[in-house]
């Protein structure tokens, strides 16, 4: 059985902190420009930066560019990876 542990491994890291369950929790009800994310969340612009990487790294965040923004949604099929190998995980 040949399973992808480094996949795994960035998509359980990308739940592994509270500013990106944060972030996580802000996206749920739809699209957010990088701007109005730093305004919310009272960080700088580069420790946003670095947990949107990680986030869009797992695929469970898209990223949308319009000029020099960027949008950001949550990505419905990293999350579901995400949750159908947890399922999988309940099975044994």
């Amino acid at each position: 059985m040949n399973k992808d542990y480094d996949t795994e491994a960035k998509i359980f890291k990308a739940f592994c902190d509270p500013n990106r369950l944060r972030i996580l929790d802000i996206l749920k009800n739809g699209e957010h420009c990088a701007c109005r994310l730093l305004e919310i969340l009272d960080v700088s612009q580069s420790t946003l930066s670095h947990h949107m990487k990680i986030l869009s790294n797992a695929n469970v965040v898209h990223v949308r560019k319009d000029g020099k923004w960027s949008h950001y949604s949550l990505s419905e099929e990293g999350l579901q990876y995400a949750i159908q190998y947890l399922q999988k995980l309940k099975e044994y």
